[in-house]
C-alpha cells in the first residue's frame, strides 16, 4: 500500500504532532518545528505505516504491535539523525549490561560554575530552582576586565553556563545517573548541544526521575551541601526544598539542604564560583 500525502494537508498534522511532544526545552521544540517539508512526509508515511502494520519492505511487514512501535522509532529517530537535528539521549541511559534490582543504591552528584558580573553572564543566579535577588557584591576580578587586575569589582552576579547553571539540580541529576551506574550529566546533556542553551534544569530533574522510575526506584533521601561565599541563601533553603520534592515526588522528610561559605579560599571564596555536592539514595520500589 502506497501512502501520497500531498504536503498542504501534511504540514498541519505534523504540527498538531509535535505540539504534544514533551521536550526540554522551546528550543528543542522549535527544532521539530523547523524539519523540512520531505521529512515531514517521511515521518507522517512511517506513522500511518506503523499505525496499520503496513508497508512496502520488509521492515513493515504486519507483525507485533510492540515490534512496530520499536521499528517506527528507530527509523524516526534515524530520520533525523541524518541532518544532525536531534540527538537521541535515551540510549546512552539504557546499557546493555543489566541494572540489578538492589534494593538500596548510593549516588554522589557535584557540580561548579563561574559566577560573573550579570552583564557578562547573561542571566541571574538560580539554585535549587528559587533566583537568588541581591545586593551589588565585591567579586574579584582576576583577569582585570572591570577594574585592575585582582581588585574588588561591585556588582549584581549571575551564573556563566549554558543552561540556567543550578548547582543543586545538576548535582542531583547527576547523582540518580551514578547510583543506576548510567552516564554522567554532562554526557546526556552536553553543553555543545544548542537545545539546552539556557534550559531550565527543572527540565533535567524531570528527566532524571522518569529515568529513576523507568528501572524501578524513587528517593530513599537527599543530602544537600552547597558551597558559596555570597549571596547569602539561608532564606531561600525553604524555597528550594519545596522544589526538589515536588520535581522528584519525594517527601520533606526525605530531603535535605545545607549552605556554608568556603572562607574567602579559592574561586568561590572569591565570589567567582559556587558549588554543591549531593550525596543520595535511591530505594527500590515496592510492587
Amino acid at each position: 500500500v502506497m501512502f501520497k500525502v500531498q504536503t498542504a494537508a501534511v504540514e498541519p498534522i505534523l504540527v498538531r504532532m509535535l505540539v504534544r511532544i514533551p521536550t526540554y526545552c522551546d528550543y528543542q521544540r522549535n527544532l521539530l518545528l523547523g524539519i523540512t517539508k520531505r521529512h515531514a512526509m517521511r515521518l507522517i508515511s512511517i506513522a500511518l505505516l506503523a499505525g496499520l502494520g503496513l508497508g512496502h519492505s520488509d521492515a513493515f511487514a504486519p507483525t507485533r504491535s510492540s515490534s512496530v512501535v520499536q521499528q517506527t522509532r528507530s527509523t524516526t529517530t534515524q530520520l533525523f539523525a541524518e541532518e544532525g537535528e536531534v540527538d537521541d539521549n535515551d540510549d546512552i541511559l539504557k546499557p546493555k549490561y543489566e541494572i540489578e534490582p538492589l534494593p538500596l543504591r548510593v549516588g554522589h552528584g557535584f557540580d561548579i560554575h563561574r559566577m560573573a558580573p550579570l552583564e557578562e553572564a547573561g542571566q541571574p543566579v538560580v539554585i535549587g530552582g528559587v533566583t537568588i535577588p541581591h545586593k551589588d557584591q565585591k567579586w574579584t576580578d582576576a583577569e582585570g576586565k572591570y577594574v585592575e587586575k585582582g581588585g574588588i569589582y561591585e556588582t549584581q552576579l549571575g551564573v556563566v553556563a549554558h543552561s540556567d547553571g543550578d548547582v543543586i539540580y545538576h548535582s542531583i541529576v547527576d547523582g540518580i545517573f551514578g547510583a543506576l551506574t548510567l552516564p554522567d550529566i554532562g554526557q546526556v546533556f552536553q553543553d555543545t548541544d544548542p537545545r539546552w542553551k539556557g534550559c531550565d534544569s527543572s527540565k533535567f530533574m524531570e528527566h532524571a526521575r522518569e529515568v529513576m522510575t523507568g528501572y524501578g526506584y524513587q528517593i530513599g533521601n537527599i543530602d544537600v551541601t552547597l558551597i558559596l561565599e555570597r549571596p547569602k541563601v539561608a532564606t531561600f533553603k525553604p524555597g528550594m526544598k519545596e522544589n526538589i520534592v515536588e520535581l522528584l515526588k519525594t517527601t520533606p522528610g526525605r530531603v535535605n539542604i545545607k549552605a556554608r561559605t568556603h572562607e574567602r579560599v579559592d574561586s568561590v571564596g572569591e565570589l567567582r564560583s559556587l558549588s554543591c555536592h549531593v550525596i543520595l539514595t535511591l530505594e527500590r520500589i515496592e510492587k
